[in-house]
């Protein structure tokens, strides 16, 4: 029966693990001085070893012919533990037995010694997935279980773990696998499998796989079915990605701005059944590539994703490219990835935005310099705190005992007040000279403000100084006065009239006891009204 390459060619000691050195050397470390943990956390990526690992080391503290912190893979316990065949190494999937249940069971079960091995071992597959009940139940005995039994958790989502399981674990971080790593360890597999792979398809395929050993493999497994010979180009094709060729000509033609361009050489790999995504993510790469060769060119080299053909062609598009061109244009590319995934048609987006990049729009929107606008606001503000705290104080009572009430107004606008200073407390009726434009006011007012404009029908006003009050018989308009907005919207109404600023007092010409006659009149005209349809309604039964 075939077996996928991945599985096959799986590391089963330390030393056939790539790119972890800093892990699998303290391990190995461990187990030859008998200092092993109770329980450990594995975190990283995808395909970088952590289940691996995992079970090498179950293997390596079992093995009763350890060899130099590896486990011996010649004795019945490594066999066994190969085949899956060792009852004393428990994996368990998180993804699937995340409950409560499942972690009661396991907890359960490990209080039995192990059958045949000095440990046993629970290695938990993305442990993250567990219930927050589950990491309860798990809790106590991963803190203190019995000395027979030992926990290693692996993960690719560290942040969802909580501090309280990963405080009880050594924790280990593993790695993305260099690209170089990736490909030589290809280049092997290949030769012992009798594949033809060249070694820019070894770099593609390292590059694909970003960092994950088990993509890679997977990979060449499907190439090795679909071409005799394993080239880049062999690879582009299998992987549903542009070729080299495609992908630096829409490259080359951002660069020159050049929109059918890039829009035809598009429409090429689409109707050749390429993934778009794919596409925009390559050229995110390509652009980074861009990007750090600019921003770094002394150490690009080293820290680049392409391979050692491609770098001469990066820096001669680098050198027609400006940074912050380049920036943006990776932004924008970032933008369309993210909407892609939610779009129905992935095409439009990435066109539309490959048509951006391209320079062929342009933003015409002015910028707006709100500074003058936020400088209105604030003198607004500090005008109206400086109302008095309950905001209107009550002039001296006249004699015809009329409610009076007192109130400045905030400043329509950043012109100065009249020059005629009066207090506001002081002002007199008698003092007062009649307003005559206060007609033209109000038309304006009903504009500005027309639900509070009802209330003055009826209204006058009159000056002196920078003082102007308001004379109206309805008190509801007193009221209405006390709300800031409204007294703005007025004073704004007798500037744009009288073109100066007035502080402003409103007075009613009703007295408390006419104004009590008229609610006891208003009263006593409902209870009739009431009355009236009572007894109408008695005739018509």
């Amino acid at each position: 029966m075939y077996k996928a390459l991945y599985r096959k060619w799986r590391p089963l000691t330390f030393d056939d693990v790539i790119s972890q050195q800093h892990i699998t050397d303290t391990l190995k470390n461990q187990i030859k001085n008998d200092k092993t943990a109770h329980a450990y956390l594995f975190t990283g990526s995808r395909g970088t070893g952590k289940t691996t690992c995992a079970r090498i080391l179950a293997k390596a503290v079992n093995c009763p012919n350890m060899k130099d912190g590896s486990p011996c893979l010649e004795c019945d316990i490594c066999r066994d533990a190969d085949e899956g065949a060792l009852t004393d190494i428990i994996e368990i999937d998180a993804a699937s037995n995340n409950g409560v249940a499942d972690i009661r069971d396991l907890r359960d079960a490990a209080i039995y010694s192990p059958e045949r091995c000095r440990f046993k071992v629970y290695i938990i597959d993305e442990v993250h997935m567990l219930s927050i009940q589950a990491f309860n139940a798990l809790l106590k005995i991963m803190e203190e279980p019995p000395e027979y039994v030992k926990f290693i958790l692996a993960t690719t989502e560290i942040q969802k773990v909580p501090a309280t399981i990963t405080s009880r674990c050594q924790r280990y971080d593993f790695r993305r696998i260099k690209q170089k790593d990736i490909a030589a360890r290809l280049l092997y597999i290949a030769s012992q499998e009798d594949i033809a792979l060249t070694e820019d398809g070894a770099d593609m395929i390292a590059k694909i796989a970003d960092g994950g050993m088990r993509d890679a493999v997977s990979l060449l497994d499907q190439c090795s079915v679909t071409a005799e010979n394993i080239d880049a180009a062999a690879v582009s094709n299998t992987a549903g990605i542009a070729g080299r060729e495609s992908l630096y000509t829409i490259l080359e033609a951002v660069t020159d701005s050049d929109a059918p361009a890039a829009l035809a050489e598009t429409d090429k790999l689409y109707n050749m059944s390429k993934d778009l995504t794919n596409l925009c993510e390559e050229l995110i790469l390509q652009l980074r590539n861009l990007m750090l060769i600019k921003a770094s060119p002394e150490s690009a080299a080293d820290i680049l994703v392409c391979t050692p053909d491609e770098l001469e062609r990066l820096k001669a598009i680098a050198g027609r490219s400006e940074l912050a061109e380049i920036m943006s244009r990776i932004e924008a590319l970032q933008l369309c990835r993210e909407r892609m995934m939610r779009v129905l048609n992935k095409r439009v987006e990435f066109e539309m935005s490959l048509i951006k990049i391209c320079g062929k729009v342009t933003n015409t929107a002015a910028a707006i310099d709100n500074s003058e606008i936020y400088d209105k606001i604030k003198q607004l503000e500090d005008k109206l705190s400086a109302v008095p705290a309950g905001g209107y104080q009550p002039a001296e009572p006249s004699r015809d005992t009329r409610r009076v009430y007192t109130a400045s107004s905030p400043a329509a606008d950043s012109e100065p007040a009249p020059d005629t200073r009066v207090d506001i407390g002081t002002v007199r009726e008698e003092e007062l000279t009649p307003c005559e434009k206060w007609d033209e006011i109000m038309d304006e007012f009903r504009k500005l403000n027309p639900s509070c404009a009802g209330s003055l029908e009826g209204s006058t006003a009159a000056t002196k100084g920078n003082v102007l009050c308001v004379f109206t018989p309805n008190s509801f308009f007193i009221k209405l006065f006390k709300n800031k907005d409204n007294a703005v919207s007025l004073g704004r109404a007798i500037f744009n009239v009288l073109g100066q600023k007035y502080r402003l007092t409103a007075r009613c010409t009703t007295s408390v006891e006419d104004t009590k006659n008229l609610a006891e009149q208003l009263i006593q005209k409902a209870v009739n009204s009431n009355l009236e349809t009572a007894v109408d309604n008695n005739a018509n039964q």
